[in-house]
């Protein structure tokens, strides 16, 4: 697997990870959260030398779609969220764009996914998480052959996204995490939406203490 990452500038100020995942035998590409930067990803999909298979939203928000469309009408792609939040894709109030500074984004995905479904890159496989919390149809991706997970606005590095946003919930979100995400094996490399990426095993001691004294 070649992995590459992208820090994409949106209105909010914190720039937005975009990843780019190659199958090195097949040469089919994912591209996970694409908010802009289109001519980046692009360049970066001609110089791996691949063909673009899926385009992954770990959710709706507009600093994670923007770039969504002219990807596809450039390279192609199949559009993947969760079914749960698959409506929210059409709905500025819930995709929060107008708030980004992008106006409207409009646009249907291709196919919806669920807990437990598996996405196929050549001979990578990632299984879906739903990780709902930060949106009740947020989702991770995990990929047991490589180690590694990418978790979307879930969960970051020393702590977990926004609950203060439509559709979301703060109980959601520890239960995602502590429930789903920390039982992943201790190794397995973190690579969230926003920030610097992480391990499993840096990040249970947080929630380990946290959750005593939430409930």
């Amino acid at each position: 697997m070649i992995l590459k990452e992208l820090k994409i500038d949106t209105w909010i100020g914190d720039p937005t990870n975009c990843y780019i995942i190659l199958d090195e035998q097949s040469k089919e590409i994912m591209v996970i959260d694409p908010a802009g930067d289109v001519d980046k990803i692009e360049e970066l999909i001609k110089i791996l030398n691949g063909k673009l298979k899926y385009i992954y939203l770990t959710h709706c928000h507009g600093d994670h779609i923007l770039g969504v469309t002219e990807l596809k009408n450039r390279c192609g792609g199949k559009i993947l969220i969760h079914r749960d939040d698959s409506d929210g894709l059409n709905n500025p109030e819930i995709n929060l764009s107008p708030y980004i500074g992008a106006g409207n984004i409009e646009l249907e995905a291709d196919s919806r996914i669920d807990d437990n479904d598996f996405i196929h890159l050549g001979e990578l496989q990632f299984k879906v998480i739903h990780t709902p919390g930060h949106t009740k149809g947020g989702s991770s991706l995990y990929c047991e052959k490589e180690k590694c997970l990418f978790s979307g606005d879930t969960m970051f590095r020393g702590t977990w996204g926004r609950t203060d946003l439509p559709t979301s919930n703060r109980e959601d979100i520890i239960n995602s995490i502590t429930n789903k995400l920390l039982k992943l094996p201790d190794d397995v490399i973190v690579y969230p939406g926003h920030g610097l990426s992480t391990r499993i095993k840096d990040e249970k001691p947080i929630y380990l203490e946290l959750k005593p004294k939430m409930w």
